[in-house]
């Protein structure tokens, strides 16, 4: 049996999984509703491999990569000659499923008249090859997948509210990442142990406290697939075995210039007004420019953040406790 790794230990997580093995077993489609990345694709395959079903395949599509034209012709298949570039006869998804699983990611875009053909597969079994007349029968249990409010996509008139009711005997809820924070760091150290075996090297790297608290307040909009991007990089990016919060990079765009040590190419000839601390640090003391600088930068990171402070300390390099300490510091200057 395929062993599919499903890393967690947060409440959120651990009662998903819990109602996840409880509906396995049961021979029904399941619908999984979450925001991108958070790991549908691997709870369908949990659902497969926990099944009765799990030595016949699992069969996946992605709706939202196909045109909408060729929808049906990749579920249902077509004959020869059924449309222009149709040569021969050629199976679909639901034939290659037959006995497995068929996951269907990004159902809610899947277009009206398929959604048609769909209902008759999950209600009897059957179905026709584009082009073909000819009933066919297979026996697949269908898991589908969005990040879609399909309920309203019904009341919209966009979405079947019999496909709908049929395709949801259960459905589960894939926790979001910033719903599982006590997980971020057990998913952490798993990809950063992945991408050091990856790069042969010679054992996990640690990821600093500091780095671990940076990742730990960061908002999350992709989820895991985001964080497992990050911590790669950070992992790639460090020297040694130790994974700082100068590794940490949200924006990889933002820091392009970071192999070389050198700020970006500036999109514009024109030269960059002098700034305070750089006016300062000619007219006044050493000690003047030093604080209008921190100012400068404790307004540049606020403004960035939109006033979280745990994100501006990390975007800045610091503890969260350093940024209080400097925050305090010119509070007077920063709040006038």
């Amino acid at each position: 049996m395929r062993v599919v790794e499903a890393i967690g230990q947060s409440d959120a997580f651990l009662a998903f999984t819990e109602r996840l093995s409880r509906v396995a077993s049961v021979d029904r489609p399941v619908l999984l509703v979450g925001e991108r990345g958070t790991g549908k694709e691997l709870a369908a395959a949990k659902l497969h491999y926990l099944s009765r079903r799990w030595e016949s395949p699992l069969v996946a599509l992605n709706c939202a990569a196909l045109a909408e034209t060729l929808v049906e012709a990749e579920l249902f298949g077509h004959e020869a000659g059924a449309f222009t570039g149709a040569i021969k006869d050629r199976p679909g998804r639901f034939e290659a499923a037959d006995g497995g699983t068929l996951l269907l990611d990004e159902i809610g875009l899947v277009p009206l008249p398929a959604q048609e053909k769909l209902l008759r597969v999950v209600e009897y079994g059957t179905f026709e090859r584009v082009g073909s007349s000819r009933p066919r029968r297979v026996d697949v249990r269908i898991v589908a997948a969005t990040n879609a409010d399909l309920p309203a996509l019904a009341r919209a008139g966009r979405f079947k509210e019999d496909l709908l009711d049929r395709l949801s005997f259960e459905v589960l809820h894939v926790p979001a990442l910033r719903e599982r924070q006590g997980d971020i760091p057990i998913l952490a150290a798993h990809f950063a142990a992945r991408m050091a075996r990856e790069l042969g090297l010679g054992r996990p790297p640690l990821i600093t406290p500091e780095a671990l608290e940076a990742l730990g307040s960061h908002p999350w909009p992709g989820n895991i697939r985001e964080l497992k991007n990050v911590v790669e990089r950070a992992v790639h990016r460090a020297e040694g075995d130790i994974v700082t919060l100068a590794e940490i990079d949200f924006d990889p765009f933002r820091t392009a210039a970071w192999a070389s040590g050198r700020s970006a190419v500036p999109l514009s000839p024109t030269p960059p007004e002098p700034t305070v601390a750089a006016v300062t640090a000619r007219r006044g003391t050493l000690a003047d420019a030093v604080a209008a600088l921190e100012i400068e930068s404790l307004r540049e990171a606020l403004r960035a953040t939109r006033h979280h402070q745990r994100k501006a300390a990390a975007r800045l390099g610091l503890t969260y406790h350093q940024f209080r300490g400097l925050y305090r510091k010119h509070a007077k200057a920063l709040d006038g």
